[in-house]
């Protein structure tokens, strides 16, 4: 169905929209694919579970009916992200869900799953999975996964510590699949770069959060308009994951975001139950270092629109560059 080497032939740009908790939704994920990049949403985020059938039904209709309409620009693929830690207890059933409408990209967090990614192979998925260490990379792969989302420091949400820098060269160092970086990219230079380090996609998450589509609160899309990278805390208080987060949404919960108590691991919890007495995601808002090129609430198809023109711009700038470096070498 959609084998590694397909994907770069179906995208506009070399960008993967990360599933962002709560906020992606169909409308942002059709959005995304008919501008041509991948578009995702967490499993999770359609409740009941029922709804994500629905929720599979209507991107995969909608995405049909605009390549029959649209012969000359088709849609990228579209992915889901499961949450494979051993507390989400629906993960059985989404997958069955998952499988019964042949999703073409499945993207798992939080522990790798040999039988989740031979269910996606079994009908011809592609699967990705979230590492933040060399480690963690070996061991997907190891249990099956196509491809690596390398969390590097910087991203929204549940994020790594180390450099994108030293991630990436040392993943590259044994592994030729897929490579997806994900940590403060939110324009097309960054996009660019990330490619040039070693990895094929970049991940782009907070600057979906101030679209029209995302489902955010107002106040959440403005506050990720007006912030900067000083405005993003790391902390694992909140779920027991290390993650970046808005400060001022933290400030409004009433804490003091520079005197954060530190969180306990072994707390981390997925279940229904937390999920609805949560604070994080719904009341303190993650957001990551790369927020600070976010200026405006847009449709997110002008935001993937920038995304390309300042991809452009930045590739034949390091053309120039590339060319001007070799002349004087000759020169010397």
């Amino acid at each position: 169905m959609l084998q590694p080497a397909d994907l770069p032939r179906r995208l506009r740009l070399p960008v993967i929209g990360s599933p962002l908790f709560i906020i992606s939704n169909p409308a942002l994920v059709i959005a995304q694919c008919k501008a041509g990049v991948v578009g995702s949403f967490p499993a999770l985020n359609a409740r009941p579970i029922s709804q994500l059938d629905e929720w599979l039904a209507q991107i995969t209709e909608e995405l049909a009916a605009w390549d029959r309409d649209h012969p000359h620009q088709p849609s990228a693929p579209f992915a889901v992200n499961q949450i494979v830690h051993r507390s989400n207890d629906r993960l059985q059933q989404d997958l069955e869900f998952c499988v019964k409408w042949k999703v073409p990209i499945i993207i798992t967090s939080l522990g790798a799953r040999e039988d989740v990614n031979q269910a996606v192979h079994g009908y011809g998925g592609m699967t990705l999975h979230d590492v933040t260490t060399n480690r963690y990379a070996r061991k997907a792969v190891e249990k099956g996964a196509d491809g690596l989302i390398l969390v590097a420091a910087g991203a929204g949400g549940h994020s790594g510590t180390h450099s994108p820098f030293a991630l990436t060269q040392e993943v590259r160092e044994w592994f030729d699949g897929p490579v997806v970086l994900s940590g403060a990219i939110a324009t097309g230079d960054a996009v660019l770069a990330a490619q040039v380090m070693g990895a094929d996609y970049a991940y782009v998450g907070s600057a979906f959060i101030a679209t029209t589509e995302a489902n955010a609160d107002l106040a959440y899309k403005e506050m990720v308009v007006r912030s900067a990278a000083e405005d993003i805390v790391n902390t694992n208080l909140f779920t027991g994951v290390a993650g970046n987060y808005l400060k001022p949404s933290i400030v409004r919960a009433g804490l003091d975001p520079d005197s954060l108590p530190a969180g306990d691991p072994s707390a981390m919890d997925f279940s229904p139950a937390a999920r609805d007495r949560a604070k994080p995601w719904r009341d303190i808002w993650g957001c990551g270092q790369g927020v600070g090129p976010v200026k405006a609430t847009v449709d997110a198809k002008d935001l993937i629109a920038r995304l390309a023109r300042e991809y452009d711009a930045a590739a034949m700038r390091l053309t120039t560059i590339t060319q001007s470096n070799t002349k004087k070498r000759e020169d010397a």
